[in-house]
């Protein structure tokens, strides 16, 4: 310490320094933060985005799925009642004979 300045005034350059110094270190760890906040964002991002794309997917083959199995379902009953007629009618036109 200078014994040429008052005790005061060199309190206040310590003090002032000190503050100067404290706040471009926060300054420097905010930018940091966000720089690390900004990789975060990017790696986990495109991961939810692609559990939702799959979820999505699942549904809609899930229903296709259901769609087509009952349309096959109405198709495979109406062609055994087409059959079972036909076989009912040969049976009529047997036993007629």
């Amino acid at each position: 310490m200078d014994d040429d300045k008052p005790i005061t005034e060199q309190a206040m350059e310590t003090i002032t320094s000190a503050v100067e110094a404290t706040k471009d270190a926060a300054v420097a760890a905010v930018k940091k933060v966000k720089r690390a906040a900004k990789k975060v964002a990017k790696k986990v991002t495109p991961k939810k985005a692609k559990k939702a794309s799959k979820k999505k997917a699942k549904k809609a083959a899930k229903k296709s799925s259901k769609k087509t199995a009952k349309k096959s379902v109405k198709k495979a009953a109406k062609k055994t009642a087409k059959k079972m007629t036909k076989k009912a009618a040969k049976k009529k036109k047997k036993a007629k004979r």
